[in-house]
């Protein structure tokens, strides 16, 4: 009997936990892109939250403007925390805490994609005409 309970307990704990860590954050929902650019002494600077993922998942930015991606992290320690955009060779760890800037020159009329070390997180940035 008490192998029953403690094998229905685990059930219980590994039954939560996939649940709260997989259910996305409620702004998650619509993959549209996000207003979370801004444009400061001609440079356009797209920021994106990293903890558990990228926030937002998609942006959208002005093509061929000098651009800045800035990852605001926040007591993040997951694998999101080691950002790669492959299509420009850039592989960057992140502090747990902190704002970093990474310079991509002004990317054209492309979508610009990034993921975790991992792969199981990803990003994408819309560079619009």
């Amino acid at each position: 009997m008490k192998t029953s309970w403690a094998i229905l307990g685990v059930a219980l704990l590994i039954g939560g936990a996939i649940y709260f860590t997989s259910k996305n954050p409620p702004q998650l929902a619509n993959d549209a892109p996000a207003n979370n650019v801004s444009i400061v002494d001609g440079k356009q600077i797209v920021e994106v939250d990293v903890k558990g993922g990228y926030h937002p998942k998609v942006s959208a930015a002005k093509a061929g403007m000098p651009t800045i991606l800035r990852f605001n992290t926040n007591g993040s320690y997951d694998c999101s925390t080691s950002v790669r955009i492959p299509s420009m060779g850039i592989s960057k760890t992140l502090p747990s805490s902190g704002a970093t800037d990474i310079d991509i020159g002004s990317p054209q009329v492309a979508k610009l994609q990034g993921v975790c070390v991992m792969g199981m997180y990803s990003f994408e940035v819309d560079f619009q005409g």
